[in-house]
């Protein structure tokens, strides 16, 4: 019933639906045979995708990028083990927090002047991490990064769905949207290594600034005006609730790595994030214009696509950050050969992603996640069962489950981007990138919270790999 209203206001039926199997629709959706398994449109429109999509993997990119150099900033400022954990995090922090308020804010100044503004705060933060003289000034322009992150990563959403107004056009977009993120993880962690080798961590703030720069001079050239919404009210109590709970909720589960579940530093902020979350529950509810419709997450294969982007964003982070701490500080490697090992990664995740438009079209976005899933769980095993052992060989213990997380990981976020975006009307765009960006962000935050928990690196994947394995059983069966 919710789905059909939506379908209403955004002026489609069922059978413009992207991804409907068995409509007159077929024809636009993700790879079907006879259609290009790309984004289409004339070469102003590919041009608008491809800056947008260069966008998204900037913002991703940067979550990465210090995970590599992180031991070297350390020995630089002298930091403990709890200082480099927060320090990793604080983007995170602050881009999870705000993305349902930057969602609203897309929605109602209008994609493009909104995706400006983010970028000018994202872009200054950028510029100004490199001069940090110490520690505080380098957390403090991370945190910066978040927030101008956090109104970029929707607008640039809102900004995709004006320039793919054709339901069928916006699935193929959508298809290809979904493996950016990974993506852009990856070349965060390569491209971090070797820019940390040639120059210094400093010279790896220097991709953000001239993807910024490079944004906001084509933006008026290639990108469509959007017009802002109108009779959209702010919501400002959810959002100060909804950014308040989330950050603190997040920032004690960061400290889980440097203190114990019962100790103050972790329970304080914990609890108190939690009763701030509740408040925005029962707000919303009553609020005659939500920051968050309670519709909007009743759809189940939005909740189910919305899960598997969490659970696959946190498995690829986890792996990442324990293997860079792995490969360095246990078989003391250099940051440019950890960020060598992670090569195969990048090449399987292109090509699996290449392969993830057509797969979508031919078997549908659910069957396409919850195989994807299934693949990126056994890569998961492989490197918890011979990835933590440095007596392995490289080439046995290590590139087998780099093949086959990427692959799998690539697919999976492909097909749960089409899933959680389906259906939803053009004045929505925004919220749909900020909910899709959300579980992206606090599913890394989470996850790797409580896996780390469990024990040792090995039992924390082993113990990914049986959720992506549940997740895959129950996805598996969406066409």
């Amino acid at each position: 019933m919710q789905a059909a209203r939506a379908r209403e206001h955004d002026g489609t039926t069922g059978h413009d639906r992207p991804g409907t199997p068995g409509t007159p629709d077929t024809p636009g959706r993700p790879g079907t045979p006879g259609t290009s398994d790309t984004p289409d449109g004339g070469s102003r429109t590919r041009g608008g995708f491809v800056l947008l999509g260069g966008v998204q993997m900037t913002l991703i990119f940067t979550l990465a990028a210090l995970a590599v150099p992180l031991p070297r900033i350390g020995a630089e400022f002298r930091l403990d083990r709890a200082d480099l954990i927060l320090l990793s995090a604080a983007y995170g922090l602050t881009f999870a927090g705000l993305l349902l308020l930057g969602g609203r804010l897309a929605d109602r100044l209008g994609g493009r002047r909104a995706l400006t503004a983010g970028l000018l705060l994202f872009g200054t933060a950028s510029a100004l991490a490199p001069l940090a003289p110490g520690y505080e000034a380098l957390l403090a322009a991370r945190f910066g990064q978040g927030v101008g992150a956090a109104l970029v990563a929707p607008a640039a959403m809102a900004v995709l769905r004006a320039l793919f107004p054709a339901p069928g056009a916006y699935g193929r977009a959508m298809a290809t949207w979904g493996g950016l993120s990974v993506l852009g993880a990856t070349a965060g962690n390569l491209l971090s290594g070797v820019i940390a080798a040639a120059t210094s961590w400093r010279g790896t703030f220097a991709v953000p600034v001239a993807v910024t720069v490079a944004v906001l001079l084509l933006a008026p050239r290639l990108l469509p005006a959007t017009p802002p919404g109108t009779g959209r009210a702010l919501d400002l109590p959810g959002a100060l609730l909804a950014t308040a709970g989330i950050t603190l909720a997040s920032f004690g589960l960061v400290l889980t790595d440097a203190h114990s579940w019962g100790s103050a530093p972790v329970l304080v902020p914990l609890l108190t994030g939690a009763a701030l979350l509740a408040a925005f529950v029962a707000v919303e509810r009553r609020t005659a214009d939500p920051l968050l419709p309670p519709d909007f997450l009743r759809d189940g294969r939005r909740a189910l696509g919305l899960a598997a982007i969490g659970l696959t964003a946190s498995g690829t982070a986890t792996v990442f950050v324990l293997l860079s701490l792995a490969l360095q500080e246990g078989r003391g490697w250099s940051p440019l050969l950890t960020s060598a090992a992670f090569v195969p990664f990048a090449v399987a995740l292109l090509g699996s992603g290449r392969l993830a438009g057509p797969l979508i079209g031919r078997y549908g976005p659910g069957r396409v996640t919850g195989a994807g899933l299934g693949a990126a769980a056994a890569g998961l095993g492989l490197l918890a069962a011979t990835g933590f052992d440095g007596s392995v060989p490289y080439a046995y213990g290590l590139l087998p489950g780099l093949l086959l997380l990427p692959a799998g990981g690539a697919l999976s976020f492909a097909g749960a981007a089409v899933l959680a975006v389906e259906g939803v009307p053009a004045d929505r765009a925004g919220l749909a990138g900020g909910v899709l960006n959300t579980a992206m962000e606090l599913g890394p935050t989470v996850l790797f919270a409580a896996l780390l928990t469990l024990g040792g690196d090995a039992v924390s994947l082993a113990a990914a790999a049986a959720l992506f394995t549940a997740l895959a059983a129950v996805t598996i069966r969406i066409k």
